[in-house]
């Protein structure tokens, strides 16, 4: 008698039910069942860095699971986001990325190691953080006009700080830089943080920022805001001019911070991502400490996975033409 035949005579199919019967291994569970890593890559401090404890705060919540987050520094973002890239795609490791990691570093690094649009899952966009012009509080110049004059006709002498090559700080410098046709000297930082404390105590002379970074600072008296690069003056920061207003129509830009998991997450997976992400946004806490801090929430339509993938595709198109001639 073979193997069926005995555990048919000894009453094994009685205890293959029971073993059917068994719970489902923990990955077959509902997700998710353990802590979650948000990686950030940049210091802590930045504009990444909060907007992502912000939003991630309230996600735990829905989520019933811990949300880590991990600052992991250098190349401007593109180390973390190649490690984000190669994780597991089970959920349990995800990226807060940027305009800078997801789409300016195409053109910027041509050996990059990740491809924003191949690589990753989108998931949700989490806020826009418009840019502007700062300087340390004692450089020169008094407005955007006498700013444009001073580092054209300085431009050897003056430096611009910024979070590393393909950081928003250094992608939108390099756009202010293009429209004033100048080249002034770079100062690298491992992050936003360390790049505006630089900025504070008088170490370097300008960068181009995220309001979410220099809010504080501004109202503080700590370094001077020239512009904001949008078309509209930001509410948090109601005394400073937009660039248009101040005489810099052409330099417009503002970044993004999001959500992206390893690509292969599965679907159900960032779903639920998703809709704790919106639910987060749609707090009104979590809405005014992202308001108080300059950011601009995106509308629901522009929460979804397929709006997320659409910006990601257009901001490559976008950046492409501005940056790359900086590799060459």
């Amino acid at each position: 008698m073979n193997w069926y035949g005995r555990l048919l005579a000894s009453g094994g199919l009685i205890a293959l039910a029971g073993v059917s019967a068994l719970p489902a291994p923990a990955q077959a569970q509902a997700y998710p069942t353990r802590s979650i890593t948000m990686i950030v890559p940049f210091a802590a401090g930045g504009p990444t860095d909060v907007i992502s404890r912000i939003v991630t705060g309230h996600m735990a919540q829905t989520l019933g699971q811990s949300i880590i987050i991990e600052n992991v520094v250098g190349a401007g973002g593109t180390t973390a986001t190649t490690r984000a890239a190669r994780a597991a795609n089970d959920g349990y490791t995800l990226i807060t990325g940027h305009m800078g990691t997801h789409a300016a570093s195409v053109p910027l690094y041509p050996k990059l190691a990740y491809h924003p649009q191949k690589d990753f899952e989108p998931v949700a966009l989490l806020a826009g953080t418009p840019i502007l012009i700062l300087a340390r509080k004692d450089f020169p110049p008094k407005d955007l006009k006498d700013f444009v004059t001073y580092v054209k006709a300085n431009v050897e002498k003056v430096n611009a700080a910024h979070a590393g090559i393909g950081s928003v700080s250094h992608v939108s410098c390099q756009l202010l830089n293009s429209v004033l046709d100048i080249k002034p000297v770079g100062v690298p930082f491992n992050g936003t943080g360390p790049a505006m404390n630089a900025l504070v105590g008088g170490q370097v002379d300008y960068m181009c920022d995220q309001i979410v970074n220099a809010v504080p600072q501004i109202k503080g008296g700590t370094i001077k805001a020239y512009a904001v690069a949008t078309p509209a003056r930001n509410p948090s920061l109601p005394d400073v001019p937009t660039t248009t207003e101040a005489g810099l129509p052409a330099f417009q830009a503002q970044a993004w911070n999001a959500i992206f998991a390893p690509k292969g997450t599965p679907p159900e997976v960032i779903a639920k991502l998703n809709a704790a992400a919106v639910k987060a946004l749609d707090d009104e806490n979590v809405r005014k400490r992202l308001l108080d801090l300059g950011s601009v929430i995106p509308a629901t339509a522009e929460r979804t996975p397929e709006a997320l993938a659409a910006l990601v595709k257009s901001e490559i198109a976008k950046w492409t033409p501005v940056l790359k001639p900086a590799t060459n």
